[in-house]
């Protein structure tokens, strides 16, 4: 089955502690249905020091389950995402508007 969402989609998120906050979609993991959201579901993580890094508390984003986002469309409401033929090729489209959310 086709991906509804993509890296690099702008989400919001429809349920849970960040309820209404948006964000770009950083990696998306199919298999377990998740997907890490920018400054959203964000954690404390306590690190080593190393050579690269300083280490301390650092925040850093969990992921989301995907039933949980949805897309936003050109007026930054959520969106359901459907998909049609365009000449040869499958494209995504946002069903509230029917604008092409592929580039």
């Amino acid at each position: 089955m086709a991906a509804k969402l993509k890296k690099g989609d702008k989400v919001i998120v429809l349920a849970g502690k960040d309820k209404g906050k948006t964000g770009t979609i950083e990696s998306v993991d199919p298999k377990a249905g998740k997907a890490v959201v920018g400054g959203v579901n964000m954690a404390i993580r306590h690190t080593r020091q190393s050579q690269d890094s300083q280490g301390g508390r650092l925040p850093q984003a969990k992921p989301l389950d995907l039933s949980n986002l949805a897309i936003v469309d050109a007026n930054g409401k959520p969106t359901r995402v459907g998909f049609r033929m365009e000449g040869d090729k499958k494209v995504r489209f946002a069903k509230t508007t029917g604008d092409v959310i592929d580039a």
